[in-house]
């Protein structure tokens, strides 16, 4: 017989209820974010639920709050503004004297929002992909070489900025590395004594990274470029970048309300306009990516954004301490309507960062808040001290809030010390001028072409090769009007059955076409087994009379139906580092020599106006000299070419 213990209903039901909030929240994360309060009645549940979440997810996270108290990782934590950078940006390199600039590049950008606090440095796309060498290639093959990174490095330490460089997971088809990415791009931060490392494509960097990176005794911060795949990993990325929403509440960083120590630069690169941005950093208490050279694009920040920065930038370093409260409370009440503000306190004092979403300028009350007897209030944003109404034994404090704009509040017993007096008149002077008096029209960087003297054609073909002055492989860029690939062009003989080595070609006549490397340092040159064959895994029949024949003449113009793909390692006079398999697409696109398109002239008409149908094979002007009636433009194993124009076009 089974003994009852007779528990009353409503006590189960109780025990459920009170268990459920913690394992489900009506405010679950979206993404990065967690959505707002729908109101500001819902306030006070939405942060009783954003709490219970925060404190469970922590504990199913594993996160361990000792990876944020490690010194040598600190910094990352008031890391507030960080730009993105071309490592050949002119700011930054001048090519004239082949030194880096570092002075004139920190310069412009304390002129313009500011200064930064870190910055991450690009020199791997768009070079990656021109020849065989990997993104550590391209690390070790800037000018002055790894002791010239390291001084570099340096220069920015200084004038206390810190540096990144990026890793890249997709970076699969170079050369490949004795030892393991992480490995490699650790030990090489530690060699240059560079920061951290930004994880492009990143849904977190792997702990594997961390791993390599204390074993050089040189521990980097780490950045990936999405938000880590688990929360988990929060206790070894400190940073990472922010792609976020912006409804008119503002969303709450996922990664910042459960670490808030965790730096988030918030990302969006092609905005012109950064208001959104800004304000959802700052009400955040997190940092912003002053993203300008968009890998040789510029979109600049504008006036009145650049200002913005400057002024939100000054309060975030000046209180970053506050910044990483664990008592911060985002969405603490507020009076008016769309103005929204967090609450950072620590020891007694606090901190309130505060936007206005609407598109007008609010005046009056602002905070309701306890009152407390001999605290003192301090508008940051203005550099004034507030004196605060009472209200019912509540503190009511008023100022004015600019259209789309930023405020900013410290309450604290004591009166304003030298260095928060000297604070206050700073941003007294800046506020004298609002934000809305500064031009915020996006303009176009203008830019002025650079005239190149063409090339004189030569009359004859070089010592040591055999054929006309039209041998081999022509490829040429016309379409791009970068100096650096203008007027683009590689000759290469290659024979027709067995890939003849190329004639020996001297330095001096060459050297304005060959790749040529930093000195002391040689890529690796791509070789070809004797395995590797055509795609289809056998060597074409070739018509009698050209098995061996070197290509030459139209033959030479429309070696399409070579496998590039594997056959490009046989194209590099003097052991240059081979093209990889986009460059041989490239060729293959080339066409005639003189054509200005690499599809060729004779296409023109169909990529002006294109058509529904599917495009008809592109034809061959050589008659019966490719094999097996095998058309030139395409890929050894397809029927077709689909025309298409390459993107640079």
């Amino acid at each position: 017989m089974t003994k009852s213990y007779g528990l009353p209903a409503a006590f189960l039901a109780a025990l459920v209820a009170a268990a459920l909030p913690g394992q489900d929240t009506q405010y679950p994360p979206q993404g990065q974010q967690f959505p707002g309060p729908p109101s500001k009645a819902d306030t006070a549940d939405w942060l009783r639920q954003m709490r219970q979440y925060r404190a469970e997810r922590r504990v199913r996270a594993g996160l361990d709050p000792a990876s944020y108290a490690r010194p040598e990782l600190q910094w990352a934590q008031s890391s507030f503004m960080q730009p993105q950078s071309m490592i050949e940006d002119r700011y930054l390199y001048d090519p004239v004297a082949g030194r880096f600039t570092i002075g004139r590049f920190l310069a412009d950008l304390d002129a313009r929002y500011g200064g930064i606090d870190s910055v991450l440095l690009w020199p791997v796309y768009p070079n990656i992909g021109i020849d065989n060498r990997n993104q550590f290639d391209l690390l070790r093959d800037i000018p002055g070489g790894l002791a010239g990174l390291k001084q570099m490095v340096a220069e920015f330490h200084a004038r206390g900025v810190r540096v990144l460089f990026p890793t890249m997971p997709w970076d699969t088809g170079t050369r490949p590395e004795e030892r393991s990415p992480a490995a490699t791009i650790a030990g090489l931060m530690a060699e240059i004594g560079a920061d951290g490392v930004n994880g492009d494509t990143f849904g977190g960097v792997p702990r594997t990274y961390r791993q390599a990176s204390d074993a050089t005794g040189h521990p980097l911060v780490f950045e990936p470029e999405g938000y880590p795949d688990s929360d988990e990993m929060l206790n070894w990325d400190h940073m990472s970048w922010g792609y976020w929403k912006y409804p008119f509440i503002p969303m709450v960083s996922r990664g910042k309300w459960l670490e808030p120590r965790h730096m988030v630069n918030v990302c969006d690169r092609w905005n012109k306009d950064k208001t959104d941005n800004l304000q959802a950093a700052f009400f955040n208490g997190v940092g912003y990516e002053t993203w300008e050279n968009i890998w040789g694009i510029w979109n600049g920040i504008t006036e009145r954004d650049a200002e913005a920065i400057r002024r939100v930038a000054k309060i975030e370093r000046r209180f970053a301490d506050y910044l990483v409260s664990p008592d911060w409370e985002p969405h603490t009440p507020t009076v008016q309507y769309g103005v929204f503000a967090s609450r950072w306190p620590r020891n007694g004092r606090t901190l309130w960062t505060i936007v206005n979403r609407t598109v007008y300028d609010i005046e009056g009350a602002q905070l309701e808040i306890p009152a407390t007897p001999g605290m003192r209030y301090f508008d940051l944003w203005n550099g004034v001290e507030l004196k605060p109404a009472q209200n019912n034994g509540r503190a009511v404090l008023a100022f004015r809030m600019e259209a789309q704009g930023y405020g900013a509040v410290l309450a604290q017993a004591e009166p304003a010390d030298s260095a928060l007096s000297g604070f206050l008149n700073e941003m007294r002077n800046l506020s004298a001028r609002p934000l809305s008096t500064f031009p915020k029209v996006w303009r176009v960087l203008p830019q002025n072409i650079v005239e190149i003297t063409p090339t004189t054609p030569a009359s004859q073909a070089p010592d040591g090769s055999n054929g006309s002055r039209r041998l081999g492989i022509h490829l040429r860029s016309e379409w791009n009007r970068n100096r650096r690939w203008r007027r683009y062009r590689r000759r290469c003989p290659v024979s027709v059955g067995g890939f003849s080595a190329p004639p020996s070609l001297t330095p001096a006549r060459h050297q304005a076409v060959l790749y040529r490397p930093i000195p002391g340092h040689q890529p690796p040159v791509c070789r070809l087994p004797e395995s590797h064959q055509l795609s289809s895994g056998r060597r074409p029949q070739f018509p009698a009379g050209l098995e061996g024949r070197s290509m030459s003449g139209r033959l030479g113009r429309q070696a399409g139906y070579l496998d590039f793909d594997r056959g490009r390692p046989r194209l590099c006079p003097m052991g240059r580092q081979a093209p990889p398999a986009r460059m041989g697409v490239a060729i293959r696109r080339a066409g005639p020599r003189s054509s200005r398109l690499p599809l060729g002239q004779h296409l023109v008409r169909r990529l002006r106006a294109p058509s529904r149908q599917r495009p008809r094979t592109a034809r061959t002007r050589c008659g019966g000299c490719l094999p097996q009636g095998r058309q030139p433009f395409r890929r050894d194993g397809h029927d077709r070419q689909r025309l298409a124009v390459d993107r640079r076009v």
